[in-house]
């Protein structure tokens, strides 16, 4: 009895200790663990009912304690008496306001050991846990979005590409295809909307396309060369940052043109492959930049002859095959990966779908671009089947409400069961199982099967949209280590146990989106300078405007407006149209310029 008493002990004390980290952790980008800390104590101090002098006195005792480290009044002492009277709250306290309260600032003084430190010593948080604007926190890339649109707002556009370029080579890639990560914690939905930040880019790189703005000097040549292989957002992003501080990059590629899933991946009504190669363009202006195609590792050269040529090499061959389903009639006539479509017409190749009914089963982006695309090669019906709710859908909103628009229909809650195949192998029908919304599992309720008759759906066509996977056999025959068909790599993004191997984007983390890759190829060419031995910085020397007070009376988000779905269904022209000039001016004088008021404000203290 006394042994279970001491482990239950052991685990509460454990689980009380990792709770105020998981709170910390849980909270908006940047927010400051004492001031945390602070709140809790002082609510913990305004709830005690007076009854037992270690939580009565001995918390506002604490409170006064930790307020004069963030008054910056306090020396390093104080954290040794804090942590000697938590502890005789924690130990002696009568109930859960006084040990609970402690036991939390016990737990603070331990896991954020640096930040009381940096209070003390230089009154203010660590550098890294400033409190953060978010749309740059945001932003895989760490763009400097309030720059650049103060620029636009300056009508500044080529200023405006270059602010975007010093973290993100892709501009024009991003203003049309980016999943704006940036406007999700925007502070101006405290007005009315976060600002249409994809759309003021859009309305830069309109005004200023990337090819025709002059890139940053790179710089001297170092001598040292870096082989690339893939020629993707990734590849070319680290290509490029690379090239700037004065490598020498060989990019490998294994199809007849750079660009990757946002060539052959992306259709042209969303992204088109002229806008795509002024952002190519631009990156191979910087020079040091050769890109050799049509190359297969494993065929055409080999990893021994990398390991041999190169100071580094950066695997970023993304995720380009279509993942299966294992099911009945899954390879039959007409069954075809989403995937392999979208690769086809990437290449020019388009299929006859004319007077067909097709049937796409995902929910995700490239199940859009598929269900999308087929439409636009001739088929008279096409559906979305998607075992979960339309609302658990992983494609953007926008993207679902296209697809709707142009006539295609969204059977939700319907799990693929097996395909019905003709006696010549021919794709006949699919047939699903009726699902119902479970319990959550990883913030959405999982499908289960619901106690219904199965539905089948009358189909001439198949396109399956369940994910993309990872060609990594080659590697892990040359001896890399893999995961889950992902390569494994350190937190500085080398390949374990294999000298001067980095891996980054789709191939370490799985699919992910076009702002992610260009980000792992962003970190993957500083790890790689720094092995190199140098530590270079990127400075595009560009005068920000001063911040102003800007529009504070509630004004509505600009939305660019789309050809009519009756229009652009039956075309592959580009369907969005970009902001007008009035628009454009009026949006970017919504934002609020965080990075120099309230709590964006880089150059106080804690704020």
């Amino acid at each position: 009895m006394a042994q279970r008493l001491k482990d239950y002990s052991k685990d509460k004390a454990g689980w009380m200790l990792s709770k105020f980290k998981n709170r910390i952790n849980a909270y908006p980008v940047g927010q400051c663990p004492l001031e945390t800390q602070l709140s809790l104590l002082h609510l913990s101090a305004c709830s005690t009912c007076g009854k037992c002098v270690p939580c009565r006195d001995g918390l506002l005792q604490l409170e006064k304690m930790l307020k004069s480290i963030l008054d910056g009044v306090a020396k390093k002492e104080v954290l040794d008496e804090m942590k000697a009277l938590a502890t005789i709250i924690k130990d002696t306290a009568d109930c859960a306001i006084g040990y609970e309260a402690a036991a939390d600032v016990l737990q603070g003084l331990d896991s954020f050991k640096d930040e009381y430190e940096s209070h003390i010593t230089l009154n203010h948080c660590k550098d890294d846990n400033r409190q953060k604007v978010p749309c740059i926190a945001f932003c895989p890339a760490n763009v400097n979005v309030p720059a650049y649109i103060s620029l636009i707002g300056e009508e500044k556009y080529a200023d405006a590409v270059n602010v975007i370029r010093m973290d993100n080579p892709f501009p024009t890639a991003c203003a049309m295809v980016c999943e704006h990560p940036c406007e999700l914690r925007c502070r101006r939905q405290l007005f009315d909307a976060s600002l249409n930040i994809r759309a003021l880019k859009r309305f830069a790189v309109d005004n200023a396309a990337a090819d025709t703005v002059k890139v940053f000097e790179k710089n001297v040549d170092t001598g040292k060369k870096v082989a690339i292989v893939g020629a993707g957002p990734s590849g070319l992003s680290a290509a490029y940052f690379l090239a700037l501080m004065g490598h020498e990059i060989v990019v490998y590629e294994e199809k007849e043109k750079a660009g990757g899933m946002l060539r052959y991946g992306i259709p042209n009504y969303r992204f088109p492959k002229e806008r795509l190669d002024e952002d190519i363009r631009a990156i191979l202006s910087v020079g040091n930049i050769e890109i050799k195609y049509n190359v297969t590792i494993g065929k055409d050269i080999t990893i021994e002859e990398l390991d041999k040529n190169y100071d580094a090499v950066y695997f970023a061959i993304g995720a380009q095959t279509g993942k299966k389903l294992k099911m009945d009639g899954a390879d039959g006539e007409n069954v075809l990966s989403a995937v392999e479509l979208l690769d086809e017409v990437g290449h020019g190749k388009y299929r006859d779908f004319k007077g067909k009914t097709v049937c796409v089963i995902g929910g995700g982006n490239v199940a859009m671009d598929a269900s999308r695309t087929a439409l636009r090669l001739g088929a008279e019906n096409v559906n979305i089947v998607y075992r979960r709710r339309k609302e658990d859908m992983t494609a953007l909103m926008e993207e679902i409400e296209s697809a709707v628009a142009e006539g295609i229909e969204l059977f939700t809650l319907e799990a693929p069961d097996h395909i019905v195949l003709d006696e010549a192998g021919k794709c006949k029908a699919l047939v699903t199982r009726p699902q119902m919304s479970g319990s959550y599992d990883r913030g959405r309720p999982s499908p289960v099967d619901a106690n219904k008759p199965p539905i089948t759906h009358e189909t001439d066509i198949v396109l399956i949209a369940v994910g993309q996977d990872i060609v990594i056999k080659p590697f892990e025959d040359a001896g890399f280590e893999t995961k889950r068909n992902c390569f494994v790599t350190n937190p500085y993004g080398a390949c374990l146990d294999k000298e001067k191997f980095f891996a980054g984007g789709d191939c370490v983390t799985g699919p992910a989106t076009v702002i992610k890759a260009i980000a792992a190829g962003k970190n993957a060419a500083t790890n790689i300078d720094e092995f190199l031995g140098y530590h270079h910085k990127i400075d595009a020397h560009i005068d920000i405007p001063q911040a102003t007070f800007n529009n504070k009376t509630q004004t509505g988000r600009a939305v660019p407006i789309l050809r009519p779905a009756s229009q652009r269904k039956h075309d592959f022209e580009h369907d969005e149209y970009g902001l007008s000039y009035e628009e454009a001016m009026q949006e970017a004088g919504r934002c609020l310029r965080c990075d120099h008021f309230g709590c964006g404000n880089m150059e106080g203290g804690c704020v």
